[in-house]
């Protein structure tokens, strides 16, 4: 086992998804049986969330990935064969989180570095949207049938990593969604007959929380990639949502944009844009592992363009909601602010204290 972990740190690169590597490893390996690969899943998972976190550069690699283990707490009874013999270091003199990320880029406000950096140790949770509000205290119980604990709050519930719960709800009856991102629907004051556009839709998330919120809206949306508005029509089949106007196009592109948007203006604009995702980092940790952070300004000036090009087709009197799952000012408050819009509300959702993704979101109008 400690030749197959020592294999995946020193090979893996960072560029494709952690979990997509390690499913090519073991398919590579198939002697390694499940218990094997949840082992080896946990010690590469805990290796990336904090292994920057240790200052001591001479710590042998297993007394090293003990380390991580115990600090991430996902030492488990399958492993005490394995560490038999590793003596464990003492994390409080080795461990500095402030040394997992190596840019100095500002955090918006809202969430500290201590609070930010922490959250990389876990997991997050998994959340799930229920659609109707008359369901939760039923989803619920069927949950707890099978024995799994959720805790709602609203609509929405929160479970264990791993919960089948495609196997026990009705397709229809949930989404999943991150309670922050199911937080952002706070914002969005839809009403019927309005005209609204996601302009980087992507799978459609804020799409769905807007339509099951108020399904009456004249919806078009647009990303770049026809494969994921493909995934998107199937999302509102799935949900019998009327479908929206589905359109390729690259927002940072003005000539494209203008070929959607022609001479209409919308009541509402969602703009959920690309950034780092460093608000989401704790459920892929090998993107802070491996991200580079002169790239934050890159995202930062893409956000700008996106911003300007969309920004021209909002109606007087309406509003675009500028969304992104960063907690790096200057892909928030910065990019929002360098708007010819006025900025009338914002908040850095800080989903750290329950195990959730951070976002940002900001409200812009005309002045």
């Amino acid at each position: 086992m400690w030749h197959h972990i020592q294999t995946i740190t020193d090979n893996y690169r960072g560029d494709l998804p952690l979990t997509h590597f390690l499913k090519g490893y073991f398919k590579q390996h198939p002697i390694l049986g499940s218990r094997d690969r949840r082992i080896l899943s946990a010690m590469a998972y805990s290796w990336y969330r904090v292994h920057k976190g240790l200052v001591h550069a001479a710590l042998p690699y297993r007394e090293g990935m003990l380390a991580c283990l115990t600090i991430c707490d996902a030492v488990t009874p399958g492993m005490e064969r394995m560490l038999q013999g590793v003596a464990l270091p003492d994390v409080a003199t080795i461990y500095q989180p402030h040394a997992l990320y190596a840019g100095r880029n500002p955090l918006s406000a809202g969430i500290s570095q201590t609070e930010w950096l922490g959250s990389m140790c876990a997991q997050p949770m998994l959340f799930v949207r229920i659609r109707t509000h008359d369901y939760v205290r039923k989803a619920l119980a069927i949950l707890l049938d099978h024995g799994i604990e959720g805790t709602a709050k609203g609509n929405c519930i929160a479970l264990p990593n791993g919960a089948p719960i495609e196997k026990l709800l009705p397709a229809d009856s949930y989404v999943v969604q991150d309670a922050s991102s199911q937080a952002t629907g706070r914002w969005l004051d839809a009403q019927p007959g309005q005209s609204w556009w996601d302009c980087c839709s992507g799978a459609g998330g804020k799409s769905l929380l807007l339509a099951d919120q108020c399904p009456n809206v004249q919806l078009t949306v647009s990303d770049t990639r026809r494969s994921i508005l493909h995934n998107l029509e199937a999302r509102f089949k799935l949900y019998g949502h009327r479908l929206p106007t589905m359109v390729v196009a690259d927002a940072t592109d003005a000539y494209e944009i203008k070929e959607v948007a022609g001479g209409k203006q919308y009541d509402r604009i969602l703009c959920d844009v690309p950034c780092t995702g460093s608000g989401t980092w704790a459920r892929t940790p090998e993107q802070m592992y491996f991200f580079d952070p002169a790239t934050v300004a890159d995202f930062a000036a893409r956000q700008q363009a996106i911003l300007k090009n969309v920004s021209r087709y909002l109606a007087p009197g309406g509003k675009l909601f500028y969304i992104t799952c960063s907690v790096f000012a200057q892909e928030n408050e910065e990019v929002a602010q360098s708007c010819h819009l006025k900025v009338t509300d914002s908040q850095l959702i800080n989903g750290t204290a329950h195990r959730a993704d951070s976002m940002y979101i900001a409200v812009l109008q005309h002045g």
